[in-house]
C-alpha cells in the first residue's frame, strides 16, 4: 500500500466518523428537551480515534487540532466528569505539538489555547475566572486578529462574552 493511498483511507475514516457524529448530532430529540446530542461514551469514543488517526500520522496538522478540539468540547460539556482532567491535559499537550510544527496555523492555535482556559473558566469559575479571562479574551482576540474569517474563533468568543454577561447578570 503506498503512502498516498493510505492516507486517503485514513482521510476516509476520519470523514465517516466526523459525518456520523454531524448526522447523529442533527437529530431530534424526542423529549424536546435541550440536551446535549452526544453522550459521553459517544464523546470518548471519538476521542479514542482521534487519537489513533494522529498517531498514524504524527506530522500531521488536522488529526491533532481534531484531537484537541473534541476533547475540549468533552471537557466544556463534561466539566466535573472523571476523564476531563485528562482531556484536558492531553489536549495542553496536543497544543504544544502543534505549535512546534512549521505548517501550524497560529489563529488555530490561539483558538484551541483560547478555548482550553475557557474550559478551565467553566469547571470553576470562582478559582479560574479571574486567572484565564484575559487569557482566554487574548487568545481569541489574536485568533481573529490573524484569520478574521476564523468561524471557531468567533463562535467561541461569542459564547464565552455571553457566559461573561450572564454570570455579571446572576451578580446583580
Amino acid at each position: 500500500m503506498t503512502f498516498q493511498t493510505f492516507n486517503h483511507r485514513v482521510l476516509a475514516i476520519f470523514l465517516l466518523m466526523m459525518a456520523s457524529v454531524s448526522i447523529h448530532a442533527q437529530q431530534p430529540n424526542p423529549a424536546n428537551t435541550p440536551t446535549c446530542s452526544l453522550s459521553q461514551a459517544d464523546m470518548l469514543n471519538n476521542v479514542a480515534k482521534l487519537k489513533r488517526i494522529e498517531a498514524m500520522q504524527p506530522d500531521s496538522i488536522q488529526p491533532k487540532y481534531q484531537l484537541a478540539l473534541q476533547s475540549l468540547s468533552f471537557a466544556v460539556t463534561y466539566p466535573h466528569a472523571p476523564q476531563t482532567e485528562k482531556m484536558i491535559a492531553e489536549a495542553e499537550q496536543t497544543i504544544t505539538k502543534m505549535e512546534q510544527m512549521k505548517n501550524a496555523n497560529l489563529s488555530d492555535i490561539c483558538t484551541l489555547r483560547g478555548f482550553l482556559y475557557m474550559v478551565r473558566i467553566v469547571q470553576d469559575p470562582a478559582q479560574y475566572g479571574q486567572r484565564y479571562y484575559i487569557d482566554v479574551m487574548e487568545n481569541f482576540e489574536k485568533a481573529l486578529k490573524l484569520n478574521p474569517d476564523n468561524q471557531l474563533a468567533k463562535q467561541l468568543q461569542q459564547k464565552f462574552y455571553e457566559g461573561m454577561k450572564q454570570q455579571t447578570d446572576n451578580l446583580k
